[in-house]
């Protein structure tokens, strides 16, 4: 049977003026797109839909009475989506022009479809569990979009006019200069959403249509997970707890931006806090709040870098230091020198795999007998999308998976998209670990300056990509999740 009934939440996704004046509206997601209800086959229509939305679009032609009655729910629903306070705009109260002054810039920023255009876009994006929001300007359009589990999503798209306003208004929340748009800008905005206090720090960058504005959110209540919860083997686990009752060294975790680098420090500093121990950390920016340990925020401007509090916070008497991320020669000599000297360090890097972190030190000028002495293990991390539970099947794999992993089992996990998982198909994130452990072999061959392949060949350790796949196993994530994240094959 076909359906018939209007999805309102998707129709506020369309938007709900575009609904009702295209005579359209939306009954629902297919695997690949949106199924649309109209009472006659529009070509033009269809074009429309396809680049508004950028999907595949399904039209569905339905009997008239029926198809009047659920267009007229659509209009008389009190939800609006985001933006619908401009469909109404004249153009020309808000449209910025590059003589304004600044007074007029200022002025047009507060005006109060501006205002509340902002302050919608931001507690959407908070309420939906964004870590960042992008503004970006396209040839006829300005795209606002969320990432969450790690994915940008397309939130609303707003007519190009609305580009300078918006951002003006952002910048006088950040208290960045309006009127310079020549070169990047940095700030931050203290939010607050539903009595809860969200940090955003905002950056801005000049492009050819325009500047471009992100927003991170980071939230001051933001929970630190436990060890034990973020998906690792039992065996790397025990490992992370071994490392962190150690007396000194170093623990490494390796991995790109946005791995979840800085949640896996945390978690294993979780496992420690409750002790008699001073615990310290240096970070750019603090992404969590945890008591029990002293964290400092580094400021370049005012010369706080990584290795000027490093070296401050070695006269502070700390057990255990947490370096947010080593990037630079100094930074590393200060911490390599602190994990010699009664310090346990815990430090991230931006290396692919675990192993690739001895050849970074080696590149930081970190010499072998150091690397060797101090290293306590080095764990590589991605973060895999979880399948969603209330909408996934269960399929055999396609040609390419099976050329990408050749063992797969008969039958894995497929997204499909549901209203629970924003249509999306997956809810949540679960990291892939590997775990270099030290021993004697390793050590040696490190000292020896052998190659990343030997150290490989007698660590005999579970790579990423084997990790992964036992969450594919585990019905926990798809192959074509894994495939999109995975950086370090066979």
């Amino acid at each position: 049977m076909e359906k018939t009934e209007v999805d309102i939440e998707l129709s506020l996704e369309l938007g709900k003026n575009f609904c009702v004046s295209s005579k359209c509206y939306p009954i629902g997601l297919s695997n690949d797109g949106y199924e649309i209800a109209v009472a006659k086959y529009d070509e033009l229509l269809l074009e429309a839909l396809q680049l508004r939305t950028e999907k595949n679009i399904r039209l569905i032609e339905l009997e008239t009475r029926t198809f009047e009655s659920q267009l007229k729910k659509i209009a008389e629903s009190s939800g609006h989506s985001l933006g619908d306070q401009f469909k109404n705009l004249d153009k020309s109260e808000i449209a910025i022009g590059d003589e304004n002054s600044v007074e007029e810039l200022r002025k047009k920023s507060n005006i109060e479809p501006v205002v509340k255009l902002v302050n919608e876009i931001i507690d959407r994006a908070v309420s939906e569990g964004a870590t960042d929001i992008h503004i970006e300007s396209v040839e006829k359009a300005v795209k606002v979009r969320f990432r969450k589990d790690g994915m940008l999503r397309k939130a609303l798209e707003l007519p190009v006019w609305v580009q300078a306003p918006l951002v003006s208004r952002i910048k006088v929340l950040a208290e960045l200069d309006i009127a310079e748009k020549r070169i990047p800008h940095d700030g931050r905005i203290k939010w607050m959403n539903s009595g809860e206090a969200v940090d955003l720090r905002v950056s801005t960058l000049p492009t050819r249509l325009g500047e471009k504005v992100v927003l991170r959110v980071l939230k001051h209540a933001f929970y630190v997970s436990r060890l034990d919860s973020l998906g690792m083997q039992q065996t790397i686990y025990k490992a992370i707890q071994e490392i962190v009752n150690k007396p000194q060294g170093m623990f490494f975790v390796t991995g790109p931006t946005g791995s979840g680098k800085t949640s896996s420090l945390y978690a294993a500093l979780r496992e420690i806090v409750s002790k008699d121990i001073n615990i310290s950390t240096i970070e750019d920016p603090i992404e969590y709040r945890m008591d029990g340990a002293n964290q400092v925020q580094v400021n370049e401007k005012a010369g706080l870098t990584f290795a000027s509090a490093l070296r401050s916070l070695l006269r502070q008497d700390p057990d255990v230091i947490l370096v947010g991320e080593i990037r630079d020669e100094e930074t590393a000599e200060i911490a390599v020198r602190a994990a010699q000297t009664g310090h346990l360090v815990f430090a991230t890097l931006h290396t692919n795999d675990a192993i690739s972190a001895v050849t970074r030190l080696r590149d930081l000028k970190i010499k072998p007998f150091l690397i060797s002495s101090t290293v306590l293990g080095i764990m590589a991390q991605r973060l895999v999308r979880k399948v969603c539970p209330e909408c996934h099947v269960m399929e055999a794999p396609t040609k390419e998976e099976l050329l990408f992993m050749s063992d797969l089992p008969d039958l894995c996990p497929k997204a499909v998209g549901c209203k629970s998982c924003g249509f999306t198909g997956y809810s949540g994130r679960t990291g892939v670990f590997e775990m270099l452990q030290m021993n004697n072999r390793i050590k040696e061959a490190i000292l020896n300056e052998e190659g990343e392949h030997k150290i490989k060949e007698y660590s005999g350790m579970r790579t990423l990509l084997l990790d992964g796949f036992t969450k594919i196993k585990e019905g926990l994530t798809t192959p074509a999740e894994l495939m999109r994240v995975a950086m370090s094959e066979e």
